[in-house]
């Protein structure tokens, strides 16, 4: 009974805590400040499941003062602004944006991808059954369910009815089967970044699984970071930055003090 008891109030903070995630404010439009005429390391933003391009505020003012061409798209969904549509059809629409882009932009430099949650997966999935390899030098992806997250249980409670994706992100649903099948291209580097603090994706979910003697592949571990926190925190953003950087074959320049990181795998 106590067991129970304790079940009962684990869920109802997951709950909490989940609800505090989906903050429905449908602002989704952003003041356009990339030259795309002298653009040599684009970064695309994509966001996550019920969010917008507002979250990547303070990321996005960080990347500019790293002088990275940083830009964003509306990704769709309910009331047009909070990505619930399938993370294939979400997909397609990103590689028509970015092929229309690089035909309009042919100097642009080579494509990094940076998605938080489900924009992860999008990500994911555009660089491995959409050609984004061709594209795409770095895919980075903060706090991405690449083996389905036990949370979208819950979601398909709150958001069954709207949303095709939460089904897709359910651990090991036929999407997520799919998408693991094969190998991921050896010309991009991918990084999940991931924390076991992490309330929406739990770990192991956020685990990129890599093929032995796969070196594009790596999972870093940041130590205390909450699903909401991938988009601000200082530590997180060191690691994106090297990342970045040395997915480009450029010199990482020199790092605020580092904050707590746990492990690189």
């Amino acid at each position: 009974m106590l067991g129970l008891r304790r079940r009962v109030r684990q869920l109802k903070k997951q709950a909490e805590y989940l609800k505090g995630y989906f903050d429905l404010d449908a602002t989704n439009t952003v003041r356009r400040r990339t030259d795309f005429t002298n653009c040599p390391r684009p970064v695309l933003l994509l966001y996550g499941f019920m969010s917008t391009r507002r979250v990547f505020e303070v990321l996005e003012t960080r990347l500019r003062r790293d002088q990275f061409c940083v830009w964003s798209m509306n990704l769709g969904g309910w009331k047009d602004a909070f990505n619930t549509n399938a993370i294939d059809t979400t997909a397609e629409k990103v590689r028509r944006k970015i092929d229309r882009l690089y035909q309009r932009y042919p100097n642009m430099g080579p494509l990094s991808i940076i998605g938080h949650s489900k924009g992860g997966i999008i990500g994911t999935y555009y660089v491995k059954r959409l050609g984004g390899d061709r594209r795409v030098k770095n895919l980075i992806t903060l706090g991405s369910p690449h083996n389905g997250s036990p949370s979208a249980y819950f979601g398909i409670l709150t958001h069954g009815l709207i949303s095709r994706s939460i089904w897709q992100l359910t651990p090991m649903s036929p999407f997520i089967r799919r998408l693991k099948m094969g190998a991921f291209p050896r010309d991009v580097r991918l990084t999940s970044i991931f924390s076991k603090a992490d309330g929406v994706n739990p770990f192991p979910s956020c685990l990129a699984e890599a093929e032995q003697g796969a070196p594009n592949i790596s999972n870093v571990e940041i130590a205390d970071v909450k699903h909401r926190e991938f988009v601000t925190s200082r530590t997180v953003y060191q690691v994106i930055r090297r990342e970045l950087f040395t997915g480009y074959g450029l010199p990482v320049p020199a790092e605020p003090k580092p904050g707590r990181l746990v492990a690189l795998r």
